[in-house]
């Protein structure tokens, strides 16, 4: 062992063999293998700025020799042929062994001049975490896209928007799913503004001190796509804030999954019926599609949801983990530095699991509809035909949400009936006493507050006229709700075009 040791690039200074135990606890190659791309990538680029100093440290020879052994090491990756040996530590000793075995140690060995693992592994991670954050960026713009289609689709169905969980005010259920929507285009936005800050080159800064063969790290950062160099040496070897900002958006991220998931659940229970989540997001243990519980036979289980909203507390985890790790950390490099790599693994495989699941269960989700619903033409107009051209005209029907539209109850018109009075010259605070007490008045007669008279409605206040009838209408509630980010047709439609542009604009 100890021969083995001294072989590699630390090893020369070691006399006696390490445990066994402590090898494995140093070991990451189990999961920075994931890496093995890049690392060939910035290795390629940095035999090119060895081979471009002055004196150059490469012949053109031995550039073109080690480009060929990593090309084939990458290769070897690729199809599952590379064989990890058993003193391989990490993905960077994995990856110069082998290319030394291919090209020969003569020319292999050069590769590691003026570099260390410290700027070597900052900048692998960097470059691996750019490609994940533009695919994260796509699937964010998938979730926003589908629930913008969808709230277009069902932007007739009315429903009650709460607060605190209590029935409040009539909305469309449309702009229910657009303010989830806004919440993944603010996502978008952090996801976008995150790349710049990744995207700053390590490479060149050595061990701390910086480059003592003058390696052109401008060449670096044209040849690996990065967009700023990392200006102090000591900061970018054991910076790791790209981590710890990836892990923050990607919790936040989990949050609003997990909140959409937890009223889709709530939406979708028995008690409210307002959706249905499609069979194929409703697996359970046995592996079949739409069973529900082991013991009760007549439950489908909304378990894609659970696990979604369960798996942001995992995120959420990783980020407070890691914040714990990195905030007593002396400068610069420490070995507790790769503490980094597994939770920016894990964020970004659960992250990119959960999106494209949300994308399926919105995708198939259907609203509880009953098409027994009212005429396209209004009833009295009907009624007053003949009954033979009555069946003629009242034969279209809309499709509407029956449960969405029970929950609709006059009570949530208590501010229309506030703002009513507030129409004819009386201040906010007066009509709202007003409204509250036409409220306990309907309670107390056990009356619906839509069918109090009109003798009862000027007992409380002798404002009220004949056309308080007209409060007690939900589709006219939501119109009037008309100013930029309300729930009126208009208003809802233009969140949706304004998504529509943020997503085509974001896509360039």
């Amino acid at each position: 062992m100890a021969e083995q040791m001294a072989k590699k690039l630390w090893g020369g200074r070691f006399t006696s063999g390490t445990d066994p135990l402590m090898w494995e606890f140093n070991q990451c190659l189990s999961y920075d293998k994931a890496l093995y791309a890049v690392d060939v990538a910035g290795s390629k680029a940095y035999a090119l700025a060895l081979s471009r100093t002055t004196p150059p440290i490469l012949t053109a020879h031995e550039l073109s020799e080690i480009h060929r052994g990593l090309d084939q090491v990458k290769s070897e990756w690729e199809s599952g042929a590379f064989v990890i040996k058993q003193d391989d530590e990490d993905i960077h000793t994995a990856n110069e062994r082998r290319l030394s075995e291919i090209i020969g140690g003569d020319i292999g060995g050069k590769l590691h001049t003026g570099r260390s693992r410290n700027d070597q592994v900052a900048t692998d991670m960097r470059l691996w975490l750019i490609q994940e954050v533009s695919k994260d960026i796509e699937w964010i713009q998938g979730v926003v896209g589908i629930l913008s289609v969808k709230a277009e689709e069902w932007i007739d169905h009315l429903a009650a928007g709460f607060t605190h969980l209590q029935r409040a005010q009539p909305i469309r259920f449309s702009h229910f799913l657009l303010a989830h929507a806004h919440s993944f285009a603010g996502d978008l936005d952090r996801f976008r503004d995150l790349l710049p800050r990744v995207s700053t080159l390590p490479l060149g800064s050595g061990a701390l001190a910086g480059n003592p063969f003058c390696v052109d790290r401008e060449l670096l950062r044209s040849e690996l796509g990065m967009q700023n160099i990392g200006g102090n040496s000591m900061q970018s070897v054991a910076d790791r804030d790209f981590v710890a900002e990836y892990l923050f958006a990607c919790s936040l991220l989990m949050v609003h999954i997990s909140r959409l998931a937890e009223d889709l659940i709530i939406y979708s229970s028995s008690e409210f019926s307002w959706v249905v989540c499609g069979d194929a997001y409703r697996m359970v243990s046995n592996g079949e599609n739409s069973t529900g519980s082991s013991i009760m036979p007549q439950k489908k289980n909304p378990d894609a949801l659970e696990l979604l909203r369960g798996k942001s507390g995992r995120t959420i985890g990783q980020l407070t983990g890691f914040l714990t790790t990195l905030k007593g950390l002396p400068a610069t490099y420490n070995k507790d530095l790769q503490e980094s790599q597994e939770p920016m693994f894990d964020a970004a495989e659960t992250i990119g699991k959960s999106l494209r699941i949300l994308q399926g269960v919105i995708s198939t989700l259907k609203v509880r509809c009953d098409s027994r619903g009212p005429s396209i033409w209004p009833r009295r107009v009907v009624l007053g035909l003949p009954v033979r051209r009555r069946h003629q005209y009242a034969r279209p029907t809309k499709i509407f949400p029956e449960n969405m539209r029970k929950s609709l109850t006059p009570d949530m018109l208590a501010t229309d009936l506030a703002e009513y009075l507030v129409r004819k010259g009386i201040p906010f605070r007066e009509t709202h006493h007003i409204s509250g007490s036409c409220i306990r008045l309907s309670e107390e007669t056990h009356v619906p507050l839509s069918e109090l008279t009109l003798e009862q409605f000027q007992s409380v206040s002798p404002h009220f006229s004949e056309d308080v009838k007209d409060v007690f209408n939900f589709e006219t509630s939501v119109e009037r709700r008309d100013a930029k980010g309300g729930t009126s047709r208009r208003a809802v439609m233009e969140q949706i075009e304004n998504l529509k542009k943020k997503l085509v604009a974001s896509a360039q």
